[in-house]
């Protein structure tokens, strides 16, 4: 008689809440039918039985519970960069306790107070069945009063209200618990997802119930901040359904779920979706990016294809033990890794569809974190040019190396005690630098400069102005920007240190000894050994000698590479005898003293005196002890 009324009951239960739902769908899988859909069901129409008990239900509890709670102890979410609302657990027979008695997996479905195991077929599915470690899910069930925090609605804490104009997103007691989001009666109230919401999700409704990306408290940064109207926000990509990114037909619509996981996620600190297909190795800031950054089909159209350029020569990505953290300082010392999220926001990130002039940030780095160029240590969040995002890791951090896999590094006679330190290089003081930092402000005149750079056809690009970005020479060798098919930036290149073009550099076993990676005639367009130089620059005017008497010599006849005499960057400081004016400091790996004197040079008689290629220079313009049959020795 009792298992009659009870489905007497659920019946009646059920069809009043398809009354109304105009949608008609109420249970769906929590009916635990056969024809429900769900993995663990029972034969026959029991209903609501499984959940409550309309006369008999576990004593005190409401509503009426059937199912037998889990009393397991569970690890909560923790992260970094959460706000701690305290460690605490559900209480046993309230609100996200009743969920879990099914969805910890510790207690079999059907395990019923009232009429003890009902007859189940199948087991819940691993997606469904939560475990008692929840680190990857959603924070709920947390410390009250709850602690406020700059990505959160204002309301939230100070009135126990979300910003959902709906209402159905909302605090249970003024908590987050299980049914702050899902409707355990409803599974269609988004028809798309089908996951029991409390409302229509699609583009992060829900997410935006909680969560503002417009909200400034000061001194506080919003991590969340640039996301209205950014690219992840508004991109009309469609992922396929074996993606795994969401539920939704576009990357709008799935919007924060398209990186982020409210259960289950692999990647617990902030809930970070794993890479599809898995990149085991790789850092998970990095691997939620892979998915739809890869190139492959799991986005139409296609995304611009970022891994194959980290194939190449690249920055690195974090491995081992230098994960990045999204809590780490902005300088990076003893630390330096290149995930993703290092020189990107994905909730601030715009496509660049116009390449603005240098040095403003690029729209592809919005909302980005970068360091004052003025001391090396101040942070500007977001970074306003492009070159202080880069110098988290080129700047006044510690821990710096070179690595054999960027290619052979000059040694410079003038440096800076940190020469991997580019702001002194590039500062306003140098004697002579590339204009990255601060406008050009050389006052000699530069015949081979060209009036627009080159693309990488060797068409006219963007014009030629007083500043120029990091990326116009360490960039992907494919670049979009420069005539490419490819991603711009310097995520990887075929060429050392990351560069748009080759560039060669001259090597001596000793200094001053036979040089190796010599071009005699070399071709001077973008194609040749110092393609990166003439990007800028019209080579065929240097070597005829028109801003100093010997390149020709050098570059054309006895063929020595741009490194040999010119440092790239700018000079990080000074010496007697090598002013830096034109970028002049001699790698010291290939020239050498010439009889104890020191290394100099002069521009006003355009004379060195050093030795190079077993060949003495003097300072009086002559040169001796020439090695080849026929070779000049003595040139004024």
């Amino acid at each position: 008689m009792r298992w009659i009324l009870a489905s007497a009951c659920a019946l009646v239960l059920a069809q009043s809440l398809a009354t109304a739902q105009a949608t008609g769908d109420v249970m769906g899988m929590h009916n635990l039918s056969p024809v429900s859909g769900a993995s663990v069901y029972s034969q026959g129409s029991l209903g609501c039985t499984f959940c409550h008990a309309p006369h008999s239900g576990l004593g005190g509890i409401s509503p009426l519970w059937n199912q037998t709670l889990s009393k397991a102890t569970y690890t909560p979410y923790s992260s970094s960069t959460y706000v701690e609302q305290g460690k605490t657990q559900p209480t046993l027979g309230i609100t996200s306790s009743l969920c879990l008695s099914c969805h910890d997996g510790t207690v079999a479905v059907g395990q019923s107070a009232a009429y003890g195991p009902l007859p189940m077929t199948g087991s819940m599915n691993s997606i469904d069945s939560f475990g008692t470690t929840l680190t990857g899910t959603h924070p709920f069930s947390l410390v009250v009063p709850m602690k406020d925090a700059s990505n959160l609605v204002s309301t939230l804490v100070s009135q126990g209200k979300t910003a959902d104009p709906t209402g159905a997103v909302k605090l249970i007691k003024g908590n987050i618990e299980c049914t702050s989001c899902h409707d355990p009666h409803v599974q269609g109230t988004d028809r798309v997802a089908q996951d029991f919401l409390v409302r229509d999700s699609s583009s992060g409704q829900m997410c935006l119930a909680c969560h503002d990306p417009n909200r400034v408290v000061q001194g506080q940064p919003n991590p969340l901040a640039g996301w209205t109207n950014s690219i992840h926000q508004t991109a009309t990509n469609q992922p396929a359904a074996n993606a795994h990114v969401g539920s939704y037909s576009t990357v709008a619509l799935n919007a924060c779920t398209s990186c982020h996981m409210e259960h289950d996620a692999t990647a617990p600190a902030r809930l970070l979706r794993p890479a599809n297909p898995p990149a085991p190795g790789m850092d998970t800031a990095t691997q939620d990016c892979v998915t739809c950054h890869n190139g492959g089909t799991l986005l139409s159209p296609a995304a611009p294809n970022v891994m194959a350029e980290i194939a190449k020569i690249s920055h690195p990505l974090p491995a081992g033990n230098n994960f990045h953290d999204a809590a780490e300082t902005a300088v990076l010392n003893n630390n330096r890794h290149t995930s993703c999220v290092d020189c990107h926001s994905a909730h601030g990130s715009n496509q660049a569809l116009v390449f603005s002039a240098p040095p403003t940030i690029r729209p592809s780095q919005a909302n980005v974190t970068g360091i004052s160029a003025s001391d090396g240590v101040t942070v500007l969040l977001p970074a306003l040019n492009q070159y202080e995002n880069c110098l988290r890791c080129h700047g006044t951090s510690v821990g710096k190396q070179r690595l054999l896999i960027y290619g052979y590094a000059p040694a410079r006679l003038v440096s800076a005690p940190d020469p991997l330190n580019v702001i002194p290089e590039f500062a306003a003081t140098a004697t002579s630098s590339h204009p990255v930092t601060h406008d050009s402000l050389s006052p000699l005149p530069q015949p081979s400069l060209l009036t627009n750079m080159l693309n990488q056809n060797g068409t006219a690009g963007r014009l030629m102005g007083v500043r120029i970005f990091c990326s116009d020479c360490h960039n992907s060798d494919d670049n979009r920007e420069f005539g490419g098919n490819g991603p711009n930036g310097p995520h990887g290149s075929v060429y050392s240190h990351i560069l748009e073009h080759n560039y060669q550099f001259s090597q001596a076993a000793t200094p001053g000894g036979p040089v190796t990676n010599t071009f005699p005639n070399p071709d001077l367009s973008l194609a040749g050994p110092y393609g990166m130089c003439a990007k800028c620059h019209n080579l065929s005017s240097v070597v005829s000698n028109t801003s100093f008497t010997h390149h020709g010599n050098h570059v054309s006849q006895d063929g020595f590479s741009c490194s040999t005499c010119h440092t790239a960057h700018g000079m990080g400081s000074i010496a007697p005898g090598v002013s830096g004016e034109r970028l002049v400091n001699f790698d010291i790996n290939v020239v050498g003293q010439n009889n104890g004197a020191p290394i100099s040079y002069n521009r006003g008689s355009n004379t060195c005196t050093l030795t190079c290629h077993q060949t003495a220079h003097n300072a009086d313009g002559s040169i001796t002890n020439a090695m080849k049959p026929g070779h000049h020795t003595k040139t004024k």
